[in-house]
């Protein structure tokens, strides 16, 4: 890796470390999930011994990166003032009303970041980049597979509708596109080279449309669209359709809020 090469991508600086933030912080949201899916021995396991270790490898994995590409950028104060912020959005009062709900909820978070880290793997030029996020990707597909079979396994006890299901991945995808992130976004946008200017708000738009233009040109409008529509246990020929139109729908999505 030539470092000063890879110091200049800003948008990496950017992604990366909000992904590093976000993912270090989440023995927050497990401590929560666990209290919550109380009584359930095989999920609350999964979370402590599987889950929770693999996001924190991944929050180290990125913040050393960080670290060695950024030097500058004080990672460890940084970081305890974003966890002040989003302890505030990894509390009970915050996750759904059902279990079966907040594992859709869960799907749909694990369908975001295999989206981000399959994008960020063809953006990054930087081959270590590279390597990091393919192997991120891959566990984040895995992660969404075991809450989809658990959302399974609850959804056959609660029968939600489809309707109440597709209401909540909606309301779901729009917190990724706004919540989770600027939270991250708030605690490290000054360090980075920043259009003359900004504030935090125009900033964050900027970002946000320059994140937005990486999924659209290297992430899977078909593989995102599926893992989406999943949990609705639609007919296949819908999906399929859905999946043709994947682009359009892909952008709105994208571009939600912008």
């Amino acid at each position: 890796m030539n470092r000063a090469t890879a110091a200049n991508d800003i948008l990496a600086f950017k992604i990366v470390t909000a992904a590093s933030f976000i993912e270090s912080g989440s023995d927050l949201y497990t401590r929560t999930l666990r209290e919550f899916f109380a009584g359930d021995d095989e999920v609350v396991s999964w979370l402590a011994r599987s889950w929770e270790p693999e996001e924190l490898q991944h929050g180290a994995a990125l913040r050393a990166y960080v670290e060695h590409v950024w030097p500058g950028f004080h990672w460890p104060a940084r970081f305890l003032a974003f966890v002040e912020d989003y302890g505030r959005l990894c509390t009970a009062p915050e996750l759904k009303s059902t279990r079966a709900l907040e594992l859709v909820a869960r799907c749909m978070v694990e369908m975001g970041t295999s989206t981000l880290y399959r994008s960020l793997r063809g953006y990054a030029r930087d081959p270590v980049l590279r390597r990091i996020t393919g192997l991120i990707y891959s566990d984040e597909v895995r992660h969404y597979k075991i809450f989809y079979r658990h959302f399974r396994r609850y959804q056959r006890r609660e029968g939600r509708s489809r309707l109440r299901v597709g209401q909540t991945l909606v309301k779901r995808l729009l917190a990724l596109r706004s919540e989770d992130g600027r939270c991250a976004y708030r605690h490290l946008w000054d360090f980075a080279l920043n259009r003359a200017g900004l504030s935090l708000d125009a900033s964050y738009r900027a970002f946000s449309r320059d994140v937005a233009d990486v999924l659209n040109r290297y992430g899977s409008f078909d593989m995102t669209t599926r893992m989406t529509l999943k949990p609705l246990a639609l007919p296949s020929s819908v999906v399929d359709t859905a999946t043709r139109l994947s682009g359009p729908l892909y952008g709105l999505w994208l571009n939600a809020g912008h």
